[in-house]
């Protein structure tokens, strides 16, 4: 709400109304958006914040003198602080903008391959998103590093005994979500942290979906690193941000060289800013972190408590009309999940029921959902996801699980 106060009666089709696009028809029928995984819609008071800086506030920052550029400097700096108090950081200096959750995992990655030596180990699980796989493989091609892998039980839960059996003298990261883009699992962060911190590791936390649906509380978890994506937080693509403790962030070489990120240029020398900007080389994302903060700001209206509950309260609707059917394999049913039903159905690939589905107004996603070695695990080649988020109804539910029978019936 405007003056900062939180609603704690939860009515989502309030909230509803308040995203343009949720009202318009897909192909005849009703958009019913069930790829918020993916990336979330944008609520009206975003789109109205971003048209007004193109209109009347924008101009490059930091560097000007003038009062446009003051002015878009004070709006891009109050989004840091914003983004700081979402996470419970201490300082909005413990904030990095990035383009996204997956440029702020190669940020602290290729800082950290500097002083990676061959056999060093980096611990990930299973249920990680390529983002969070891919630029530790960079790190064991180009340095020797070895990948250790956390196994994810059949529920979906991670296995802890297992990851405090790989902790050991060698491991210098781990890396692993806060909530599975999969499976929903909610995995104990502050518990993997606590444990990689006694084996002398760093911890980085994905929370690019854990962020939106779980609890983003850096001091308690206690994480090296946290990131987090714009898009999924109901603010502009394009825009992201890393969390690190001061002492991690200081101990990381620049990413990239350019403007902004330099105290001093020399002919034979160079000095570089202390963190955040000795991280944020050239122009950054003005319009997209002015976005964000506005995104943060509008969704703190709302209790999150609330809101995790409204968007189980539509999985669990959904998974009860569905229970009994032995046509359809529901992936990640580990207690206390977040609000995303991955499922297969029998002799049918998601492709095909995702695009059917698509003919009654339902958007979902399909295929490998960027987390191949989940897969794999789970004994899938693919996969038909359906994420809920605060805008979505029990009408949205059932208008998913009617369609999802519809699709099914087509194939038999």
């Amino acid at each position: 709400m405007a003056d900062g106060s939180v609603v704690t009666t939860f009515d989502p089709y309030a909230v509803r109304a308040q995203f343009p696009i949720l009202s318009r028809q897909v192909n005849g029928r009703p958009l019913v958006y069930l790829d918020n995984a993916a990336s979330a819609q944008k609520p009206r008071a975003v789109i109205d914040a971003l048209t007004a800086t193109m209109e009347g506030g924008y101009a490059n920052v930091h560097r000007g003198l003038h009062t446009l550029s003051n002015e878009a400097t004070e709006a891009f700096e109050q989004a840091r602080e914003i983004v700081a108090r979402f996470l419970n950081a201490e300082s909005p200096e413990q904030v990095v903008w990035t383009k996204g959750g997956t440029e702020a995992i190669n940020l602290v990655a290729n800082g950290l391959g500097l002083q990676i030596q061959p056999g060093d180990e980096i611990i990930v699980s299973e249920m990680e998103h390529h983002s969070n796989i891919v630029p530790w493989h960079l790190l064991r091609e180009r340095r020797g590093a070895v990948i250790r892998w956390i196994p994810v039980r059949d529920d979906g839960s991670l296995d802890m005994a297992a990851y405090a059996d790989l902790l050991g003298p060698k491991t210098r990261m781990v890396a692993v979500t806060h909530m599975s883009n999969v499976l929903g699992t909610i995995n104990p962060v502050a518990e993997i942290s606590r444990l990689a911190h006694a084996a002398g590791a760093q911890v980085l936390i994905d929370g690019c979906q854990g962020a939106v649906h779980a609890t983003p509380d850096v001091q308690a978890i206690d994480c090296d690193f946290y990131v987090l994506t714009g898009h999924k937080l109901f603010g502009p693509t394009g825009i992201g941000a890393l969390y690190g403790k001061a002492e991690a962030l200081e101990a990381l070489p620049p990413y990239q060289g350019g403007g902004e990120m330099i105290e001093t240029v020399e002919q034979d020398r160079v000095t570089y800013a202390k963190p955040p900007h000795r991280f944020e080389a050239g122009t950054p994302p003005i319009l997209e972190a002015i976005g964000l903060g506005v995104a943060l700001k509008w969704l703190a209206q709302y209790d999150r408590a609330a809101v995790q509950a409204h968007e189980h309260a539509l999985y669990q609707h959904a998974v009860d009309r569905l229970r009994g059917q032995n046509w359809l394999r529901i992936l990640g049913q580990a207690e206390g999940k977040g609000a995303i039903l991955t499922f297969a159905v029998e002799g049918a690939h998601a492709h095909d029921v995702a695009q059917i589905m698509d003919r009654y107004g339902v958007a979902v996603r399909a295929g490998l959902h960027c987390a191949e070695p989940l897969a794999k695990r789970m004994g899938v080649t693919s996969s038909t996801r359906a994420s809920f988020a605060l805008y979505n109804t029990v009408e949205d539910a059932d208008a998913f699980v009617d369609a999802l029978i519809k699709a099914r019936n087509f194939f038999v």
